[in-house]
């Protein structure tokens, strides 16, 4: 099975809980383990926050969130300036800001960046998912699930 969100939003930073609250309710409405749910919550928050605060030169960002059996994808895609994750500095131990890379690449199960210089970026964050007993998720994403 697979289920896709996709979502062009304005840079604002209203438009991060908007897509926050979408896609939680989705996952949790397939019964995605909570513990996975926040962690995903949190890996957009960042990426769709590290838009709003550095992708100059670009009014929109899409957010795509797909479920593809039992791994979940987001694609963060801005139109701004791009930039090298490679020479994005690690945060001070206790820093307030400038945590987000580090944090999406300590709760994903696989993260990759895709910049293109004045063209902008995408962040794609991968991560497993587990379900509660008895939710829907499961049985809609095995093969012999009736259409």
């Amino acid at each position: 099975m697979e289920t896709t969100i996709a979502l062009r939003l304005p840079r604002d930073a209203a438009s991060v809980p908007l897509i926050r609250q979408i896609f939680e309710g989705a996952l949790r409405t397939l019964g995605v383990d909570p513990p996975v749910r926040d962690d995903i919550e949190l890996m957009l928050t960042e990426a769709c926050a590290n838009v709003i605060r550095h992708a100059a030169h670009s009014d929109e960002y899409t957010v795509t969130a797909g479920v593809y059996d039992d791994l979940c994808v987001i694609r963060v895609i801005d139109t701004g300036s791009g930039f090298d994750p490679g020479k994005v500095r690690e945060a001070p131990a206790g820093s307030e800001h400038g945590r987000g890379l580090q944090i999406m690449r300590a709760l994903a199960d696989d993260v990759r960046f895709t910049s293109r210089p004045e063209q902008g970026a995408m962040v794609c964050l991968e991560k497993r998912l587990t379900f509660v007993p008895g939710a829907a998720g499961p049985p809609l994403m095995t093969s012999d699930h009736p259409a």
